[in-house]
């Protein structure tokens, strides 16, 4: 849920768990999929233990995320204990929210999840920095870095208190149409 302040209720980040259905075939193509990661830990059978988690050193392997620079963040943002262990919902969570048909405000969520690297529902100039220094694997001076940071909370902050709110960075990426078509995973 939207608050009239532009942030997102915590309500509103619960249900951005729930991504649009997936087909059976498709669910039971990722479950194969995620069992092929941890063979010796996903049963075929989940009667016994429900609750299996496969650890984000073997999620990251994956060949849609091995050469991700976000690759971490994306995983551990989906993950339910937030340190990158994934369930099987998780899992499937993660390919629903970044598939190439995934709803552009769903989209928009992770993503806003994904750069607020700190979880304080804003994204700061730390994190903006930790984002940049990704995306050019630090081939920025610090003074570079700081530089483009600035220029971009002074470009996207609507409201002026020097960082980004959900509403703030839903506008930003408005204005860049490749930014969607570009944040999703093949299954």
């Amino acid at each position: 849920m939207l608050l009239c302040d532009g942030r997102v209720s915590r309500a509103g980040w619960a249900t951005s768990r729930q991504p649009s259905p997936m087909s059976n075939w498709r669910r039971i193509s990722l479950h194969s999929r995620f069992r092929e990661l941890a063979p010796h830990l996903v049963p075929l059978d989940y009667t016994n233990n429900p609750d299996i988690r496969v650890p984000l050193t073997l999620i990251v392997t994956m060949p849609e995320l091995k050469e991700n620079p976000f690759r971490d963040r994306i995983v551990e943002t989906f993950s339910e204990d937030g340190q990158g262990n994934l369930s099987f919902n998780d899992f499937v969570d993660m390919f629903s929210a970044l598939c190439e048909t995934s709803p552009r405000e769903l989209k928009n969520i992770y993503a806003f999840k994904i750069y607020d690297y700190n979880r304080d529902n804003f994204i700061c100039k730390e994190d903006l920095t930790k984002t940049l220094n990704k995306l050019t694997k630090g081939e920025l001076t610090p003074e570079e870095v700081t530089l483009v940071c600035d220029k971009a909370i002074e470009e996207a902050d609507l409201d002026g208190d020097s960082k980004l709110s959900f509403a703030d960075f839903e506008n930003m990426i408005s204005k860049a149409p490749d930014f969607l078509s570009n944040f999703h995973i093949r299954i």
